[in-house]
Order: C-alpha cells, then sequence, then structure tokens
C-alpha cells in the first residue's frame, strides 16, 4: 500500500482569533505574545526563521561590522531558550501532523539543534537545502546554502498530510537583496511547501517574520497569512 497520495485528507479546524490578529496584514508584535494568543491543535503550517548568528558568534570571523554584514549583526538575536519557546508554542498550535519548517544555517545544522524541540511531539522528517546562488563568509569552504529542517507533529504521516512529490531536497533560488530586511528567504521554495502540507484558504503562521516573505508565499497559493514581526 503506497505511503503517499496527492488528495489532502487532514483537514484544519475553524479557527476563531482574537480581534487583534488580523490575517493577511504585517503585523508588529512580540512573536511569543502573538503565539500564546492562537488556540492550540489549530494550525496546519509554521514557518520560523530564528534570529541568531551562530557561525559569527561562534567562528569570529571579524568583519561582522563590515558593510556587507552589519544589518544582520544588529538584528536582536534570539538565545537558544528563547528559539526553544518558539518551537515549543508553535508545537502547541500545530494540528496533529501539522508541520514546521524550520530555518537553520550549517554551524547549527552541524551542532546540537534538536535540543531547541526536544520537550515538544515534533520530530524530523526532511531536509531542504537551500541553494542561494551566492557565495557567503567561511573559514574554509564558503557558505552558499542553507537548510530549512521539516518536523511534523505527531502523529507522523505522509499520506493525506503532504500531497507534492515534485520538491527536491536541493532547491536553487536567487533572492534580491532587500534595502530593509538583509535576510529575505526564497519564496518559490516556500509557495511550493505551503501547498505540499495545506488546502486554500488555510492559515499559514510565522512568529518572526522579518521580510514577510511567507506573507508573500501565502498571496501565491492563496492561503491566509497569520504572522509579525517585533519589528513590523
Amino acid at each position: 500500500m503506497s505511503v503517499f497520495s496527492s488528495t489532502r485528507t487532514f483537514i484544519a479546524p475553524k479557527v476563531t482569533l482574537p480581534p487583534r490578529l488580523k490575517t493577511n496584514k504585517r503585523l508588529k508584535m512580540d512573536g511569543l505574545k502573538f503565539l500564546s494568543k492562537i488556540p492550540s491543535d489549530t494550525i496546519p503550517v509554521s514557518f520560523f526563521d530564528p534570529q541568531y548568528r551562530g557561525v559569527y558568534e561562534k567562528m569570529a570571523y571579524g568583519n561582522e561590522h563590515t558593510s556587507r554584514n552589519y544589518k544582520r549583526v544588529e538584528i536582536p538575536q534570539m538565545s537558544d531558550v528563547l528559539i526553544s519557546q518558539f518551537v515549543t508554542d508553535i508545537s502547541r498550535i500545530l494540528m496533529p501532523s501539522g508541520h514546521l519548517f524550520l530555518w537553520l544555517d550549517k554551524f547549527h545544522l552541524c551542532t546540537n539543534f534538536r535540543q531547541w524541540f526536544e520537550n515538544t511531539s515534533l520530530e524530523v522528517v526532511d531536509l531542504v537545502t537551500w541553494n542561494k546562488k551566492k557565495i557567503g563568509l567561511g573559514y574554509r569552504t564558503r557558505h552558499t546554502s542553507e537548510f530549512l529542517l521539516v518536523l511534523q507533529k505527531l502523529p507522523k504521516r505522509a499520506k493525506g498530510a503532504w500531497t507534492l512529490r515534485t520538491i527536491p531536497d536541493v532547491w536553487d533560488e536567487k533572492v534580491p537583496v532587500q534595502k530593509k530586511y538583509n535576510h529575505t528567504k526564497p519564496v518559490e521554495l516556500q509557495s511550493k511547501l505551503i501547498e505540499a502540507v495545506s488546502c486554500e484558504n488555510d492559515l499559514v503562521v510565522d512568529p518572526a517574520a522579518g521580510s514577510f516573505s511567507v506573507k508573500e508565499a501565502c498571496e501565491i497559493t492563496n492561503r491566509k497569512f497569520l504572522g509579525c514581526d517585533v519589528n513590523g
């Protein structure tokens, strides 16, 4: 029997949101306060891009404040404890078999990222490598990629929950640099992933939206974006 189906059988429940949580808007809020207002077990998919500079702090390149990198360095950074709090609350709001797409850099992929979700109902089910087609920092090899960890809330399954089989695990997409935000994410990739794990008009949550690229992906895929950023 096949473990794959192109028909989605996991239907997200209807959600009643407080008045302040407007969909399809760029909300300016603290991410944890935002998540606390969302009912448990209701959201089919969430993205989370933690703000950390593991590479900068652990490897100490010495050029953190150059014109190329200063915008990223100036962003308030999240501790491991804070990242764990975000992931724990995302796990709470996800519906059973819902998905979290968690962005990682190479440093965190090769070290201990599991502490962020070890006390949750989330399990790793896949990994996507994003080739940005742009050479970045590196003592030895130069960084050209970021990594998107795919986690699923128990019960873990693909059939009826993941409906696309056309997404490669290495995704080539160049993202233009935005003047207001120096760490944009690939809209086309995020659009495909949203299509794979949700239905039209479903809610897609992003509690640390940054450039709001997930909002743009929701507009493309006819989903309802629900997200915020501390900077709006």
